[in-house]
């Protein structure tokens, strides 16, 4: 058995996580461990919608790259996406993502 199946087993108190709650959260810290990644997420918590120009501009990055991550951030159902015309609007399809940047601001490592 791994440790981390031993550990989200063998104890009863409900303020644990269980192993599906902890690899679901793997994958999520997972698509968003990478600075523009958590820079597009802070952007689109203060904005409702941007499309791919507007978080290019806020960001100095490349649209290719951007356009990348937004893809990926996409596929692994952090973002939503909205077309209209040639223009994808990009808005968070959970806003409680955003406390994962609350997290990282007031840990003590930044």
């Amino acid at each position: 058995m791994k440790i981390c199946s031993y550990i989200c087993t063998s104890f009863n108190n409900s303020n644990m996580i269980d192993l599906t709650q902890m690899e679901q959260a793997a994958y999520t810290l997972k698509a968003i461990s990478n600075g523009t990644r958590l820079c597009v997420i802070s952007l689109l918590a203060e904005k409702e919608e941007l499309n791919v120009s507007e978080i290019g501009e806020k960001l100095q990055c490349e649209q290719s790259l951007l356009s990348h991550h937004l893809t990926d951030m996409r596929a692994k159902g952090i973002l939503n996406c909205r077309r209209e015309g040639k223009n994808c609007f990009y808005s968070l399809k959970n806003k409680q993502i955003t406390k994962i940047l609350d997290c990282i601001k007031s840990c003590a490592c930044v």
